[in-house]
């Protein structure tokens, strides 16, 4: 099963990779025939998205890795770390793209009515939106940060390409040739809020965020669903790790059970929360009745 998910993400993350450079391609070739700085900067954006697609590939294949000496725990937390490199890129496209707008400001010039050029925008854009769509849907299904992040970044290009073709057009019905430069500026300014956004996600993940409110209330159920014959579960903790989940928790029994009957509860427990949380970690610490603290999930 991990390496069906592993598989496919690796073919999602290749296909991003392959459609970033297609969509670099024409976009280029859209600021070339309409002479834009707004169509400019949304090529420089594309180039971002090329890097974002070859860190994202390089992430997937390293988390799909499994635990070894080195790593005990894992290579999940590198999609975090993917992604910040990608908010880094991006914050210097946006930087790049603040210079060509203050350039087109002292130097206002008006984009040419170039048919061709503009379709071969639309023709980009709509590429990116379907891409976009498809990399968030897999992302959330399979836990990767690293699809998640190249999609949401797709999205955002797909809005600001949109109002950059709006305005663009704008600009060459009204004559208005500071315009264009306005909206390589605007560019600039979506791409950079989108950076943030990414790293400050990623570093909330390296951080060891817990699993979200609903998620966490769905583990306890599940334990105190399964926790027969045991007194009660306290100290639960979990954390994300890229695709992984880890649930930790102490389980109390009574101080004359056997080894093998306070196993027996921990091997049903674990299976029911694999049911739910497909790559988890679980670590169990069982300990005798008068470590109780009458907290958190009292069974009996």
């Amino acid at each position: 099963m991990a390496s069906d998910s592993a598989s496919t993400m690796t073919r999602f993350a290749l296909g991003s990779l392959a459609l970033a450079v297609v969509v670099l391609a024409l976009k280029a070739v859209a600021a070339w025939l309409t002479g834009s700085i707004a169509l400019y900067a949304d090529a420089l954006e594309s180039v971002v998205n090329v890097i974002t697609a070859v860190v994202a590939l390089i992430a997937v294949r390293l988390a799909a890795r499994p635990a070894d000496a080195v790593l005990p725990y894992g290579y999940g937390k590198v999609e975090y770390f993917s992604a910040v490199i990608i908010g880094i890129f991006i914050a210097v496209a946006a930087l790049a793209i603040f210079w060509e707008t203050w350039q087109g400001l002292m130097q206002p010039r008006l984009p040419k009515a170039h048919l061709g050029g503009i379709s071969v925008s639309v023709l980009g854009t709509i590429i990116n939106a379907v891409w976009a769509v498809l990399l968030l849907r897999v992302g959330h299904r399979e836990g990767s940060l690293s699809l998640r992040a190249d999609g949401q970044h797709l999205l955002t290009d797909v809005a600001s390409t949109a109002a950059v073709l709006i305005g663009v057009l704008l600009a060459i019905v009204t004559g208005y040739a500071p315009l264009d430069a306005i909206l390589a500026g605007l560019v600039g300014i979506a791409i950079l809020w989108s950076g943030w956004q990414l790293i400050r996600e990623s570093v909330i993940g390296l951080m060891d965020v817990s699993v979200d409110d609903k998620r966490l209330g769905h583990i306890r159920e599940i334990i105190a669903a399964n926790a027969e014959g045991a007194i009660e579960a306290h100290d639960i903790r979990t954390r994300q790790a890229g695709r992984r989940t880890f649930i930790e928790f102490h389980l109390v029994v009574a101080g004359s059970m056997s080894v093998s009957e306070a196993h027996a509860i921990c091997d049903r427990i674990e299976a029911r929360l694999r049911e739910a949380e497909t790559d988890a970690q679980i670590t169990i610490h069982v300990e005798p009745e008068e470590k109780a603290k009458h907290s958190g999930i009292v069974v009996v």
